[in-house]
């Protein structure tokens, strides 16, 4: 298996990472939250919103890919943390989705560990992210990189099911 090579996203991987992102949910949050949102989930739509995503948060979001033999594995997001409207001097990652056909080959790690990287360098003290409570999985993965939950959760609904999160920090050392 050759080495994974992580690089800022460009405009023209905002389909494979909607493919991603989408296998990502329905394999992830399988159980986790109603199947009939899961299944209505489209790829073209996600596509599009990422598209104007990759536009409109340009300054404030980046977007990363991983990739193994030049075929895209991975995907992840990071920013300013966000609290409510305000924005803080910490940063939060956003989201990270790996093609399930690519589990466990340290695709999640490598695009943790370049977030975490970037995000220490640009002088952030701490790192948040939230995931699902009830996604054990991810949690440890997670907890294996260094995030602890702090105590905080945040109601999520879905299709009227509550599905909720908690809040995970990293404490970073600026580079």
């Amino acid at each position: 298996m050759s080495a994974i090579r992580v690089r800022d996203m460009v405009y023209a991987d905002c389909d494979r990472v909607a493919e991603i992102r989408i296998g990502g949910w329905r394999t992830a949050y399988r159980g986790l939250m109603p199947q009939s949102h899961l299944d209505a989930l489209s790829v073209a739509e996600d596509a599009e919103r990422r598209r104007a995503r990759f536009i409109d948060l340009a300054d404030s979001v980046v977007n990363l890919i991983a990739e193994r033999d030049g075929t895209t594995t991975g995907w992840a997001c990071h920013g300013p943390y966000r609290e409510g409207d305000t924005r803080t001097g910490d940063a939060e990652l956003y989201a990270i989705y790996v093609d399930p056909a690519h589990y466990c080959d340290g695709i999640g790690h490598a695009l943790l560990e370049e977030s975490v990287r970037r995000c220490s360098a640009a002088g952030h003290a701490r790192m948040f992210l939230w995931v699902l409570k009830e996604n054990t999985g991810a949690r440890r993965f997670y907890e294996r990189a260094g995030f602890r939950p702090d105590g905080a959760e945040e109601p999520f609904e879905v299709d009227g099911v509550a599905v909720p999160e908690v809040r995970y920090v990293r404490e970073l050392i600026a580079a």
